[in-house]
């Protein structure tokens, strides 16, 4: 009998071993199997060990999955438009769905969507899945995307995306199926752009998000804001197979320590965003490990420029000079992150500008900004919470930085619970917490466009708005990427918002939770992970 090769063994061969691993067969068994088939001893530990890796990854149905994030409010909301919070994110996620989804890697996925179409990146067709429906029951068609897209135009919604939605000037169905979008400019950007959380779609004429009407793999059971949600598996799911688990369990636990303590006791799966202070806590436990995603999350020093001492000539950049990125990169970050330089593009990016070098730490320079600005040896509060990743420590670090050259920042340690509605965008210097965003485009008119929805240092530029909207015409990647380089510089020279470090976000969970991957919009993976993940028996 001649040996069959590894290569030469099918895909339906796999499956038969897995069967047989199903089944209780022991690894004698399967030796034996595979020389009576002709397949050698050591191709056959090749196989087993294969077959093995993949019945591990073999999704397990069922059960009850709780997971805590770092970030609440009586204001969580189900509304995607309004969604700012990462707990707002995941229930989104599980509840609703998108015309689009970006995977792992990046790459745009068709989701609502059947296709998406142009000839010339202005005009778009979508045509839409079929036989989708919605938890109650109704049919997903072109008149609740319509109606989905629209809400974020009407400016009595209050969209967090309404400056990116603007540029649609025009969404019609075209039959039941078939919906077309009109920008008011070309912007080939628009696939990623509707893989956003707020882009979710919701049901024509819903105005009640008491609880959520969507087409996801989880319908909502219970809705406390502030306090927990409850989530069921959707039985009529579109997509093939539905969600793996039974239901979900998501909240928040702003402090660090409890939300690793939690899940080390076993009263959660998962801790979402955890200090690096904490890894090796939970390194050194067995039955425990960490997803690391590195995906352009910050958290940033926003100084308002309409406001003292932010309007004073010199201030911010002497506060720039005062970080020392190096320091909160390896004692902060404990090395989960890399050096920024004061704008929002990561390096992993194709559009981050790798010539736009990160200011040094530089004491001395920060010390005559601070005498010619008039405000050496005056007291500078600085809001900090820990409801902004690591903010606590940065203001520490830069409040000692200070105390060296005679300037005085007093830390307003505020609590997490109402930190985003009552000092984010509000307070004169305050951090900010920015979960990763997917094209510059996005990043750029959330956050600098002078009529952004989240200009936290209220920076202000016809020129910068200007270019904005001529980079998202350009289809050229040079000269886009090129646009955007010294859109970059103008951010980092003139805007008052200080970003030292681009932060890794380490989730923690139970070995036993599985499925869990990275996604270039975030931790957790991407926030969509209750509908992908599972629990092993």
């Amino acid at each position: 009998m001649t040996n069959k090769s590894v290569t030469n063994w099918t895909s339906r061969d796999d499956a038969m071993v897995e069967n047989a691993m199903r089944r209780g067969a022991t690894r004698r068994d399967l030796l034996r199997m595979f020389m009576a088939g002709g397949v050698s001893l050591a191709a056959g530990g090749t196989i087993l060990g294969r077959a093995s890796a993949a019945l591990a990854a073999t999704p397990v149905r069922g059960g009850h999955f709780k997971a805590a994030g770092w970030s609440a409010s009586t204001a969580d909301t189900l509304d995607p438009a309004k969604a700012s919070l990462s707990t707002d994110y995941v229930r989104c996620c599980s509840v609703y769905n998108r015309l689009t989804f970006l995977d792992e890697t990046g790459t745009v996925n068709m989701e609502l969507a059947d296709s998406i179409d142009t000839s010339d990146a202005k005009v778009w067709t979508i045509k839409l899945k079929s036989g989708v429906t919605f938890h109650n029951g109704k049919s997903l068609t072109a008149a609740d995307v319509v109606y989905s897209l629209n809400r974020h135009l009407d400016e009595n919604i209050g969209s967090k995306v309404n400056s990116i939605a603007k540029q649609m000037v025009e969404i019609k169905a075209v039959d039941p199926l078939t919906v077309q979008i009109t920008l008011v400019a070309a912007n080939a950007d628009l696939p990623t752009i509707l893989s956003m959380h707020h882009f979710m779609i919701i049901a024509e004429g819903t105005t009640d998000f008491s609880t959520a009407n969507g087409t996801g793999a989880f319908k909502v059971e219970v809705f406390e804001p502030g306090v927990k949600s409850i989530m069921v598996r959707n039985e009529n799911y579109f997509k093939s197979g539905g969600a793996h688990l039974d239901s979900f369990e998501y909240f928040a636990i702003s402090d660090d320590s409890a939300r690793v303590n939690a899940l080390l006791s076993g009263d959660i799966h998962l801790a979402a965003s955890i200090k690096p202070q904490s890894i090796r806590l939970v390194e050194s436990q067995s039955g425990f490990d960490l997803s690391t995603t590195t995906s352009g999350n910050y958290t940033n020093l926003n100084m308002r420029l309409d406001m003292s001492p932010g309007d004073k000539a010199g201030f911010i950049e002497g506060v720039k000079c005062l970080l020392n990125r190096e320091l909160i990169q390896k004692s902060v970050a404990r090395g989960l992150a890399e050096i920024a330089n004061d704008q929002p593009i990561s390096p992993m990016s194709p559009y981050y500008n790798a010539e736009l070098k990160p200011r040094a730490y530089d004491p001395e320079k920060a010390k005559s900004l601070f005498e010619k600005a008039g405000l050496l040896g005056q007291s500078i509060p600085v809001v900090a919470s820990e409801a902004a990743t690591s903010s606590i420590e940065m203001a520490t670090l830069l409040q000692q930085s200070g105390a060296e050259i005679g300037m005085k920042f007093d830390i307003q340690r505020v609590p997490s619970d109402g930190y985003w509605s009552n000092y984010w965008l509000v307070a004169p210097i305050h951090f900010g917490n920015i979960n990763p965003r997917p094209t510059p485009d996005i990043l750029f008119s959330l956050l600098y466009d002078t009529n952004a929805p989240w200009n936290e240092s209220q920076y202000k530029s016809k020129k910068f708005d200007s270019m904005l909207v001529e980079a998202r015409g350009e289809l050229d990647f040079a000269k886009r990427k090129t646009i955007y380089d010294e859109m970059q510089v103008m951010v980092s020279n003139e805007a008052g918002t200080a970003i030292p470090v681009f932060l890794s976000n380490v989730d923690a969970k139970s070995s036993k939770l599985q499925g869990l991957k990275a996604n270039p919009l975030g931790g957790q993976m991407g926030y969509a992970m209750a509908e992908y993940v599972w629990l092993e028996a």
